[in-house]
């Protein structure tokens, strides 16, 4: 039987596409980060046995959070990842050494930023693959090619008969492809753009497979904010019908009240002040309250329920990890986190110096741009147990976009 895995590449920074969420390929879009979407079709395919991700040496725990409900599913079919390299070619490289032990006969190579493949994709290019060396998705150049001199001045156009424009997954007899690396490192050649080239310098014919269209790669912010309605839909590339979506809104609220201390936590911030508050984990009010909105979107208990005060691992605890959780929890549910929105409580300290800080902090724990978050701040005009500096509190709301119909899980 043939032995066939799939090797992902998903060690890149992705400058380009100017998001600050990290890296594009761990961005949520329709409930899931975008490397996970890339993975889904290998994973389901019958033919596919396993499934290794290179990945870059900062991104361990974005990858573990990103796959965690993938790889329960997956089971041993997904390998551990491995780390990758300075180029794309070398995490190829590094990846290809890695499943020396395994020894597959096939290996099909993808780039974890291009999450529409299909399983028919897939079919067309084992097939072509069972007679070929190698073969790689392709589209066929549909627009005009000008070549201009260094003052952008048209000096040829280019005839667009048999151009091509080359994608992944590239499929490849294993130990051709591997040999193929082997020799460009040996020759201190690392400025391959793709695998298909390093084996035509090599000597191996590659065949174009028409992907039909659609295989298209996550560059710029556009790209992402275009996946945002590609890939809303679980069904989207496998069943073809249209996207479905509900918006659902939690509301959460928070508490606390003053004790002794030199700080106090806000929105995953160290704030000083003269005084701390009286809580089990570190008493983040706002990440609490955000935690219950998130939790409230999907109906899904609250704060206390999964954290209780009572159990002495959360003692202490990052209000972080909560959030996190709720995120997680959200996203599983096929949900994805649009907009959040919180208000602070307080008399003092003020927020205003820490803002751009919270806000980054939340950015980077919600998968989020800032612009889809409200932070704001107010005072109670000395009423009450706030307004007399006795404690803080938070509200918070939240809004994810949740598939619905049969494919979805709201109704």
């Amino acid at each position: 039987m043939t032995r066939i895995t799939a090797l992902i590449v998903a060690a890149g920074r992705g400058t380009r596409a100017q998001n600050n969420s990290g890296p594009k390929q761990y961005v949520p879009v329709g409930g899931a980060a975008i490397l996970v979407h890339a993975m889904k079709p290998f994973l389901a395919h019958p033919q596919i046995a396993n499934v290794l991700v290179v990945i870059h040496d900062d991104d361990i725990i974005r990858y573990r959070q990103a796959v965690a409900p993938l790889a329960e599913r997956a089971g041993a079919r997904l390998l551990p990842p491995i780390s990758g390299g300075n180029t794309r070619q070398t995490s190829v490289a590094r990846g290809l050494a890695a499943l020396k032990s395994s020894d597959p006969d096939l290996v099909l190579i993808h780039d974890a930023a291009r999450p529409y493949v299909s399983g028919e994709m897939l079919d067309k290019l084992l097939e072509e693959l069972s007679s070929a060396r190698a073969a790689i998705l392709a589209s066929p150049l549909a627009d005009t090619l000008k070549r201009s001199d260094p003052t952008h001045v048209v000096q040829e156009t280019i005839p667009r008969a048999d151009l091509w424009c080359a994608e992944t997954p590239q499929a490849f007899r294993y130990i051709d492809i591997l040999d193929a690396h082997d020799k460009a490192e040996r020759s201190q050649l690392d400025q391959f753009t793709d695998d298909a080239s390093i084996a035509e310098w090599a000597g191996i014919p590659v065949v174009l497979v028409d992907s039909g269209g659609g295989n298209t790669k996550i560059t710029t912010a556009e790209d992402l904010a275009m996946a945002e309605q590609r890939l809303v839909s679980p069904g989207f590339n496998r069943t073809g019908g249209a996207p479905t979506v509900e918006y659902r809104t939690g509301q959460g609220y928070d508490v606390h009240k003053f004790t002794s201390g030199d700080h106090v936590w806000l929105c995953g911030i160290r704030v000083p002040h003269d005084r701390g508050v009286e809580a089990h984990s570190d008493g983040d009010v706002a990440l609490h309250a955000l935690t219950d909105a998130l939790l409230g979107t999907i109906g899904d208990g609250d704060i206390g329920v999964h954290f209780r005060n009572t159990d002495p691992r959360w003692r202490g605890a990052a209000s972080s990890q909560f959030l996190l959780d709720a995120r997680h929890r959200v996203e599983s549910a096929g949900g994805r986190i649009t907009h959040v929105d919180m208000t602070i409580l307080s008399e003092a300290p003020k927020i205003g110096p820490f803002r751009a800080a919270m806000k980054q902090q939340m950015s980077e724990l919600l998968g989020l741009p800032p612009h889809r978050i409200g932070l704001k701040a107010t005072t109670t005009e000395g009423f009450g147990f706030i307004g007399e500096r006795k404690g803080l509190a938070a509200m918070a709301l939240a809004t994810i976009a949740l598939p619905s119909g049969p494919t979805g899980v709201a109704s």
